[in-house]
């Protein structure tokens, strides 16, 4: 099974800071460095055990348009047998890459962590915003199952929505590993770098105070034996990056995922 590495340099979406849409090529850069090295802690290395090819940027228009596009690259990928691993970029292109997927796979389960549930139903008026990718994603019912871990910014209209869309919600104020659901079916997930504490991950543009450790996320996914259908990593900003570990932390997790669907598939 081929991994598929692609950027989505986009964050017109954002809602606050611009600068995700510089992330892939720091990501990049952090991946292949001197620095370290490709093996994963599951023991697979990437151009080695870990078969991944790196498409580069997909080329965006940052437009509605965009949605389209992203859909059929992801559908093009699942076709061939691929399973895309995307960054970001900002949350926004979640409902694409799912979109495209479910286009292939039918409705997935979606493993989901991040500070904030993004169920707004129409954040500031607009609703591809980056708040807004899983509410797009569960009224057009492309999951049969969302799962949200670390969240901590909970709001009356996005309990609502959960409510309203029956999201599994784990929150950062009782997070604990064995409460994370182990799943029997294939699985999709999007991981938003803030739902790491700012001390792991400064290089975000909503950094919440309280989140998970590295470790914490690794053990939430080392836990899972389903194949993966594809993943993302998402919401680095490296213009509020201080020094290289933002990008380092990012990077690490496209090795642990890329070494996770390769032993699961």
């Amino acid at each position: 099974m081929t991994i598929h590495l692609l950027g989505l340099p986009t964050d017109v979406n954002s809602s606050f800071l611009r600068g995700a849409a510089k992330a892939p090529a720091y990501i990049r850069e952090a991946l292949w460095s001197d620095h370290g090295n490709l093996a994963s802690e599951l023991g697979l290395e990437l151009q080695q055990e870990i078969d991944l090819i790196d498409e580069g940027d997909l080329e965006l228009k940052d437009s509605a348009a965009d949605v389209d596009l992203i859909a059929q690259r992801i559908t093009d990928i699942a076709q061939a047998g691929g399973i895309p691993l995307c960054l970001g970029g900002d949350h926004a292109v979640t409902y694409p890459i799912i979109k495209g997927l479910a286009a292939h796979h039918g409705p997935v389960t979606i493993l989901h962590f991040d500070a904030h549930p993004d169920l707004y139903d129409d954040f500031e008026g607009n609703p591809l915003s980056h708040a807004s990718p899983f509410a797009r994603i569960m009224e057009a019912g492309l999951a049969t199952r969302l799962v949200q871990v670390g969240i901590r910014t909970l709001n009356r209209h996005c309990r609502e929505q959960a409510e309203r869309f029956g999201v599994e919600i784990i929150e950062m104020s009782t997070f604990a590993i064995d409460k994370i659901p182990v799943f029997s079916a294939p699985f999709y997930v999007s991981l938003d770098l803030d739902v790491l504490d700012p001390a792991y991950m400064p290089g975000v543009s909503h950094p919440e105070p309280g989140g998970l450790s590295v470790r914490e996320i690794l053990a939430c996914l080392q836990c899972q034996q389903a194949p993966i259908l594809g993943a993302d990593i998402v919401e680095f900003n490296p213009d509020a990056a201080v020094g290289p570990l933002s990008a380092v932390t990012a990077a690490k997790f496209v090795k642990e995922l890329a070494a996770l669907a390769t032993r699961n598939q």
